[in-house]
């Protein structure tokens, strides 16, 4: 059941979480995109250690969408390196999963 997945990105502000949402979801490369946060994030970047607070997107699409997917994300988003991962979905609601088919692109 790997036809399907869900990409997951974070943003620094609620606001671009936001266009990024409506973005994938209005272009029909995604079904469903969920807004979780604010989250605390610790990494490294450039060498140090960052702290940041951030807002991560839950997108439900076909996996054949993906690289579409990737590209709205990074011209919509203002991070240089974007977290953009997609996790395939193993197993789902029979239902769910067609409703992702019949609202994204052919």
């Amino acid at each position: 059941m790997t036809d399907y997945i869900q990409v997951i990105t974070t943003t620094n502000t609620e606001e671009e979480a936001r266009k990024i949402q409506r973005v994938l979801v209005e272009e029909r490369a995604a079904a469903c995109v969920q807004v979780i946060g604010p989250i605390s994030s610790l990494y490294w970047w450039e060498g140090k250690i960052e702290e940041a607070k951030e807002w991560i997107c839950l997108a439900k699409a076909k996996a054949r969408d993906y690289p579409g997917i990737e590209s709205l994300i990074k011209e919509n988003h203002s991070y240089g390196v974007p977290e953009i991962l997609a996790v395939p979905i193993a197993a789902g609601n029979k239902d769910y999963l067609a409703w992702i088919s019949e609202v994204t692109s052919p």
